[in-house]
């Protein structure tokens, strides 16, 4: 199992409209997280301007995976909602979400 945090910017005029989206997740985009073996994703919110997300991937190939997510339609669909709200913080040429460094765990 691996362990991912990530972080990104939140639009703060597009705050409210995120957190809607993420009080009722579409059951598709649920189920294909699932489906590529992401367990336990959380997602924080720090100061309304930035968030972490957490998760587990318990797969055998996670590059394999995240392409069929990106494959999506339903998926791809919920990221024309969900993208226009973050801003990366372009640390990686063509990062999205940040992937940070695990530097513990108890």
């Amino acid at each position: 199992m691996q362990r991912f945090g990530q972080v990104i910017r939140v639009k703060p005029e597009k705050l409210d409209y995120y957190r809607k989206l993420h009080a009722n997740p579409w059951p598709g985009v649920l189920k294909k997280i699932n489906e590529c073996n992401i367990r336990n994703y959380s997602i924080f919110l720090f100061n309304d301007t930035m968030l972490f997300a957490y998760f587990e991937y318990i797969g055998d190939n996670f590059e394999a995976d995240m392409a069929i997510i990106a494959k999506d339609e339903e998926t791809q669909r919920w990221w024309k909602e969900t993208d226009p709200c973050q801003e990366t913080f372009n640390l990686t040429p063509g990062e999205w979400w940040h992937t940070m460094e695990e530097i513990f765990h108890c």
